[in-house]
């Protein structure tokens, strides 16, 4: 008997599917292991990769799929570009996508320490 999926498992999964129709890797593996991948952060959002992967070895994993040459960033946010263009297609509807273009600099400048003696 198989193991039971909660409903929030099931949507889950539905949308990990959904935004991974598109995506294109030349070994089917890398398709495999992203899936994987958004399933684990798909229970744990929020968290670090080496919380969502709950063990050193699947941590291990994630980081190797991230830093293989044979990865590109393209090809992994491929399949959400899609989909994302696929929702707004098919709303019918003007969406604003807002961006925040806020940068933050935490470098500390004696010179402007107003507390500086001098």
């Amino acid at each position: 008997m198989g193991k039971r999926q909660e409903p929030s498992q099931l949507r889950s999964d539905s949308w990990i599917e959904n935004e991974l129709a598109q995506c294109s890797f030349s070994d089917g593996r890398h398709g495999k292991r992203l899936r994987k991948l958004l399933q684990q952060v798909a229970e744990r959002i929020g968290g670090s990769l080496p919380w969502a992967g709950q063990d050193w070895a699947n941590t291990k994993a994630a980081y190797r799929f991230f830093s293989n040459p044979r990865v590109s960033e393209a090809q992994i946010l491929g399949g959400h570009f899609q989909a994302t263009r696929d929702r707004i297609a098919a709303s019918g509807a003007l969406i604003l996508m807002l961006h925040d273009t806020t940068e933050f600099s935490f470098h500390w400048h004696h010179a402007q320490d107003p507390c500086a003696k001098t």
